[in-house]
């Protein structure tokens, strides 16, 4: 699903943020990514989804050829791929329903179906009882619910999710993990980064650590 081979980022003002990654995730793992602000994780991730291209190495992202793929193939890469920001990234003026329709609503899908898969996705973040609702309306929890379900909409075959709960409470940060482990256990490849290594090692999940832009596959956490 996910191999890179040598990967280095180096940015113009010199910073290393990468420097010889190797790393590989087989189609349904569940991986978690560790390591401090600054490590390279966010980087990392930007790279997956061409946001960035390595200064050196290759990468292979569900068959797609990261560093010598034309533009025009982004989009169709991007299709493929969930994500999951920290911010949520709602659109504002529109309602739960209509910020997970939107990603259908791009790819050109009927109104009908687009409301009824915008539907099946928040219920299955147990939120199909807030689908009129504005962001502004929204708990934290909540927000980060519609974003999941935005982001898992189109049925990817991998999703990747930048620090999902780091402006949740703990007792929130639980409940958002276990919907993760539930999108895998359904098939889907998952990928999260965080700085939480509590939260880390209560899912008991493989898990790489970043450090320096250098990376250590841990295995799984105990």
């Amino acid at each position: 699903m996910i191999e890179l081979r040598g990967v280095s980022k180096v940015y113009p003002t010199g910073t290393r943020a990468l420097d010889s990654v190797d790393l590989q995730v087989g189609r349904g793992e569940f991986v978690c990514l560790t390591g401090p602000s600054g490590s390279g994780k966010t980087t990392l991730l930007r790279l997956l989804i061409r946001q960035e291209v390595p200064t050196s190495g290759s990468i292979r992202v569900n068959g797609f050829d990261i560093v010598e793929m034309p533009p025009s193939q982004v989009p169709e890469l991007r299709r493929s791929v969930g994500i999951v920001f920290q911010d949520f990234k709602l659109i504002r003026r529109k309602t739960a329903l209509q910020n997970v329709a939107y990603v259908l609503n791009v790819a050109g899908l009927p109104v009908k179906e687009q409301n009824r898969r915008a539907y099946a996705a928040l219920r299955g973040v147990q939120l199909h009882h807030r689908l009129g609702v504005l962001p502004a309306a929204l708990s934290g929890g909540e927000q980060q619910r519609v974003a999941i379900a935005r982001a898992v909409v189109n049925a990817p075959e991998l999703l990747i999710a930048d620090e999902p709960t780091g402006n949740l409470d703990p007792e929130l940060s639980v409940e958002i993990m276990k919907l993760f482990r539930e999108i895998n256990a359904r098939g889907t490849t998952v990928l999260i980064a965080t700085h939480d290594r509590d939260l880390v090692r209560r899912m008991q999940r493989r898990t790489l650590t970043l450090a320096h832009g250098r990376l250590r596959d841990g295995g799984a956490e105990p």
